[in-house]
């Protein structure tokens, strides 16, 4: 295993193809002496965080590119290893050659995340960071932006450093319970025992309760578009979308089954569904579609219901307004009258709880689209800005959440002990919480409890 993390690994900092450049990197002890052999240079001449213009050679001594070579000497890099950077011109086979001459010369290729594992094991980061390092790359939208830079700067460890002192503070008090048993101790103890634990318990489970629920900020928000046939869904999806992705027809039932898009408004990920219109129908493939609208309108975050204004409602909107109310205490439900341009005698009274916004999707009246639409999406905007205003900390990942349950259910299996004052059990149950919470950091050591504990009381002995 030693070997293995001490020998120099070597990859592609970004992705072959059409480009102006590529960087290629080199991390470990052998990286100044592999950078300067293609080259041709003495390792001296490369100056520590200085950019060098060079020429770089096959080992048959043909040129193969000039490029530039960027050195940054451990522990002062990202792997707190000596680093190597390559900036070499575009392409796939002048990056893809330097790899080959690297490996020739000792280096191996870099297994995927080797490099953050790398920063973690040189103490670097934390396991927190390296994760949001990891859904960094992935993120599509500004607020999980947001959310994984402030994992990034620290504040998970921060939160966590602070959980884990009072789960130390905890198990101090109980490892003394337990040594000087005999000793006189203050008497409420166990009470102030308890109100710590139940306190931690509150926390972690506001922190799980909240990550859950804003978990639509790294996965995109659902919208479901739903409504009876012809009432304009695939032309709002269209319009949304700035394209014509979903078929419009005057004809009933050319929506067959969903339709779904990702994308972004005011840095808000955004998976939009275009659903079959609900009705009845005697067409298989249709009743089909319809009953995969009424999965996806279950599944959805927000619920966007659209209706004819044009028309008086018939039986098919009845239906949408009874989906409408089985939801309104889950999901955020948006309420469009399209159509409103043309005169009709819907009933708005029914609609009046649902404060529904007016809509016209039509080419021949573009000035009014816009303006509408433009109401609708500022509305939407405000919804989902809504959705985002807690500042508390989230859960980035699905090992993250894990942690944070294991951590609480050591907790809950705590509490018994300790109120039968069973506290061997209870420290115990306290070490299991303290595991599965340092698991989303760093470890935490038995010399820390001690520290607790001795700082925490003058035994005199």
């Amino acid at each position: 295993m030693n070997s293995n993390i001490n020998q120099t690994i070597v990859a592609p900092a970004t992705t072959y193809g059409k480009s102006s450049l590529n960087v290629i990197r080199l991390s470990g002890q052998d990286s100044l002496l592999i950078a300067s052999k293609l080259a041709k240079i003495n390792p001296n001449c490369l100056k520590v965080r200085h950019a060098k213009l060079t020429k770089i050679y096959f080992q048959d001594g043909e040129l193969l590119d000039e490029c530039i070579l960027i050195y940054f000497k451990a522990p002062n890099s990202y792997t707190t290893e000596d680093v190597i950077e390559f900036q070499c011109h575009g392409g796939t086979f002048i990056a893809q050659s330097i790899l080959e001459e690297c490996i020739k010369l000792g280096a191996r290729l870099a297994k995927p995340g080797e490099f953050t594992k790398r920063a973690f094991l040189g103490g670097r980061i934390d396991l927190s960071q390296a994760q949001a390092i990891a859904k960094l790359i992935e993120s599509s939208n500004a607020n999980a932006h947001k959310m994984l830079m402030r994992h990034l700067n620290g504040e998970m460890h921060s939160f966590c450093e602070n959980l884990r002192k009072n789960l130390l503070t905890l198990l101090a008090h109980s490892e003394v319970f337990i040594d000087y048993a005999d000793e006189e101790l203050p008497q409420d103890l166990m009470k102030n025992l308890l109100n710590k634990l139940d306190s931690t318990l509150l926390t972690l489970q506001n922190l799980l309760e909240q990550s859950i629920q804003k978990k639509s900020i790294f996965e995109g928000y659902k919208l479901c578009i739903i409504g009876k046939p012809n009432v304009g869904k695939s032309s709002l999806l269209n319009a949304l979308l700035h394209e014509d992705r979903a078929i419009v027809s005057d004809i009933a039932g050319t929506t067959r089954d969903s339709i779904e898009e990702n994308f972004t408004l005011e840095g808000h990920l955004l998976r939009l569904i275009d659903t079959a219109g609900i009705r009845q129908s005697q067409d298989i493939i249709e009743a089909k579609g319809i009953e995969r609208s009424l999965q996806k309108a279950e599944q959805s975050d927000i619920l966007i219901a659209l209706f004819d204004s044009s028309r008086p409602l018939e039986e098919e909107d009845f239906k949408i307004i009874e989906i409408l109310k089985t939801h309104q205490d889950s999901k955020k439900i948006i309420v469009l009258l399209n159509k409103a341009d043309l005169k009709g005698s819907f009933d708005f009274q029914i609609l009046a709880p649902f404060n529904p916004l007016n809509l016209c999707l039509k080419d021949d009246n573009i000035a009014s689209s816009n303006s509408l639409l433009s109401h609708f999406k500022s509305h939407l905007i405000s919804l989902l800005n809504s959705q985002e205003n807690s500042q508390m900390l989230l859960l980035v990942s699905q090992y993250q959440f894990q942690a944070i349950q294991e951590c609480i259910q050591a907790l809950y299996d705590s509490k018994l002990p300790l109120a039968n004052g069973e506290l061997e059990l209870f420290s115990f149950h306290i070490n299991e919480a303290l595991k599965a919470l340092a698991s989303i950091t760093k470890p935490y050591e038995y010399s820390q409890m001690l520290d607790v504990m001795f700082n925490d009381f003058c035994l005199g002995k």
